[in-house]
């Protein structure tokens, strides 16, 4: 006879938390990136971390209250590119040159470009929950951030120019953009927050606090020395204070220049490192360095692909298995990393570093059709709708967009991309009536 086991008669609180306020689940996805995951493989086909388990459970969370009719659905629009991204990626998968192989990667693609960002569209209920989740990218960056400027001071960073003096926060040395992704996000969310506290109604003290969260975190990414998240940040908080305040932009530009001159000029952030990389973005077209020649034989190596499966592309992760057939010869094979817990490795280059150039090799002009409608639609959303808290998913999406000119999906902080596409698509599809203008 089977013993029946008493259920309990309410759930624990924290999960009734949760269930009624599912953002706090998007929250925790931002925030568990930063736990250390002690990758050492980076060409293995699965990596799952803490965040990827936070967002799946957000996913599950959010179908599970769709069923009970707890949750609205998505708007029509919003279903309507997603599904083309869905499309798309399961016909490359179909005529992939290695089905089984591009699976993972479609698996991947529906999680990062769909499901997440339809699950963070559902769990932003009101400005409570945008909050909520903008204040989580303004803790990790700061988490990263005091990590990262540690390592510059003290000398326990990753190797630049031979030092190790690259702020790589917790991330370690193979994921050597992770650091500079968080810190702008989270730079961008607190000069979004501190902005929309502005005028009567406004809440100084958080606003104060929100600006000198910015400020403090120009430090770390300044001596992440990523050339590609600074040029990123500088449009994108560029576009953030032009919508809301054309005179507070070119205040705000004044401003920076005026800082850089004072930080650089008193070595405060390491003159010559920073100083060297900042002349290097404008050599990239007449004098590139090794790492953006490589760049751009990775992006030639994408176009070859893409002429050799035109419509439907080569399949999710088969540019990796495509590469040496139709990279140059003067390609490297890797680029040179070294920090103090791993020490000296090559990390093998195994993507074009440029999203669009991604998409256009592995699912051709049915996949580059299906994302730039997506990521176009949210842009012009945002820009129309943008106030409050959509600020930051302006901001946010705006640097996602530029950044995918020079790097793809792939590594710790691929899930923030995730949360982002759902905080534009929540500004652009879901406005929140009667928001406050920033």
């Amino acid at each position: 006879m089977a013993l029946a086991l008493p259920m309990p008669r309410a759930l624990p609180r924290a999960i009734q938390r949760i269930t009624a306020r599912p953002s706090l689940l998007a929250a925790a996805t931002v925030l568990l990136v930063c736990v250390p995951t002690g990758e050492k493989d980076v060409a293995a086909a699965v990596h799952i971390t803490a965040a990827d388990l936070a967002s799946l459970a957000l996913v599950a969370l959010t179908a599970v209250e769709l069923l009970r009719g707890r949750t609205p659905a998505l708007p029509g629009r919003a279903a309507v590119l997603f599904g083309g991204i869905v499309f798309a990626a399961a016909v490359a998968t179909i005529g992939s040159i290695d089905p089984a192989t591009s699976l993972t990667g479609f698996v991947r693609l529906v999680q990062v470009f769909v499901l997440v960002p339809a699950s963070v569209v559902c769990a932003l209920r009101d400005r409570t929950d945008q909050r909520l989740v903008l204040g989580s990218f303004v803790t990790a960056a700061l988490i990263q951030g005091v990590v990262g400027a540690n390592q510059y001071l003290t000398r326990t960073g990753a190797s630049y120019t031979g030092q190790p003096i690259r702020a790589v926060g917790t991330f370690g040395a193979l994921d050597i953009m992770a650091m500079s992704t968080v810190v702008s996000f989270g730079l961008l969310a607190a000069l979004a927050l501190a902005l929309a506290e502005r005028g009567p109604g406004g809440h100084a003290g958080l606003r104060r606090a929100m600006f000198a969260a910015a400020a403090f975190l120009t430090f770390p990414l300044a001596v992440s020395f990523s050339r590609g998240a600074w040029i990123a940040c500088a449009v994108a908080a560029t576009a953030l204070l032009l919508r809301a305040d054309p005179r507070l932009a070119v205040r705000g530009v004044v401003l920076a220049a005026a800082a850089a001159v004072v930080l650089v000029g008193s070595g405060a952030v390491g003159s010559d490192g920073v100083t060297e990389r900042l002349s290097s973005i404008g050599k990239v077209e007449a004098a590139p360095d090794q790492s953006v020649s490589d760049r751009y034989d990775l992006w030639a190596t994408a176009g070859r692909i893409w002429q050799d499966h035109p419509v439907t592309g080569a399949g999710p992760k088969a540019f990796q298995q495509l590469r040496d057939s139709h990279a140059p010869l003067r390609l490297s094979s890797g680029s040179d990393t070294a920090d103090p817990s791993m020490g000296f490795q090559r990390e093998p280059l195994l993507s074009p570093h440029n999203m669009y150039f991604l998409v256009l090799s592995e699912q051709g002009l049915i996949g580059a059709v299906a994302y730039l409608a997506l990521f176009l639609t949210l842009l012009v959303g945002t820009l129309r709708r943008a106030s409050g808290p959509g600020l930051a998913a302006l901001a946010l999406l705006t640097w996602q967009l530029v950044d995918f000119s020079y790097g793809d999906i792939g590594g710790t902080t691929t899930v923030l991309t995730s949360v982002v596409l759902g905080l534009a698509a929540r500004a652009a599809f879901t406005p929140t009536p009667g928001a406050r203008p920033a």
